[in-house]
């Protein structure tokens, strides 16, 4: 995998830290610089250690599966990419249309959390793809630190409306990666 599609890759796994940084802006009144620099340390650093946990795991399975490891990827994106859309293409929930003051450092934890599982799944993918860690991690780590950051600013701005959108462009991204990872293997270019 090119450093460009690893990118691209962290664009779409990072949409999910987007959207829920969105949705903190989006519900914090006036949020401090502590408050932005502290979501976008939560979620860029769970989506690191996610996804280098999934790259464990990744190893530990890669010679029972190499040989089919590409339809692994395939699927694994797919469902992924598949379950953002139908969530970015839901309505708002009823939770979400109440705004919260400040979220505790648990339910950061949480919420965290559960952005960044679908980044233990491609961990495991990067694993069999024979992808470094050393610079899948830091990258999908820096790169949703980033969006972030920006998400909890025009979260603030703009309002909810954007991390929806954000969750069905980052759906789409991986449901392209994985096409294109199939569509490269059976072609014999991988």
């Amino acid at each position: 995998m090119t450093p460009i599609a690893l990118f691209i890759l962290a664009l779409g796994l990072g949409s999910d830290a987007f959207a829920a940084a969105v949705a903190k802006g989006a519900s914090t009144h006036h949020p401090r610089l502590r408050d932005r620099f502290g979501t976008a340390l939560y979620f860029g650093g769970a989506e690191a250690i996610m996804v280098s946990i999934g790259f464990l795991i990744g190893v530990g399975f890669h010679d029972a599966i190499k040989d089919i490891d590409h339809w692994v990827a395939f699927v694994l994106l797919g469902i992924i990419g598949g379950k953002m859309l139908w969530e970015g293409f839901q309505g708002v929930d009823e939770e979400d249309a109440h705004p919260k003051k400040r979220a505790t450092p648990m339910i950061m934890v949480v919420t965290a959390i559960g952005t960044s599982i679908d980044s233990a799944v491609v961990g495991v993918t990067l694993a069999l793809l024979g992808v470094s860690i050393l610079l899948a991690a830091p990258m999908i780590g820096a790169t949703s630190f980033t969006m972030s950051l920006i998400g909890v600013y025009i979260g603030h701005r703009v309002g909810p409306l954007l991390g929806k959108r954000a969750e069905i462009i980052g759906g789409l991204v991986l449901i392209l990666i994985g096409t294109k990872i199939l569509s490269d293997h059976l072609s014999g270019a991988v």
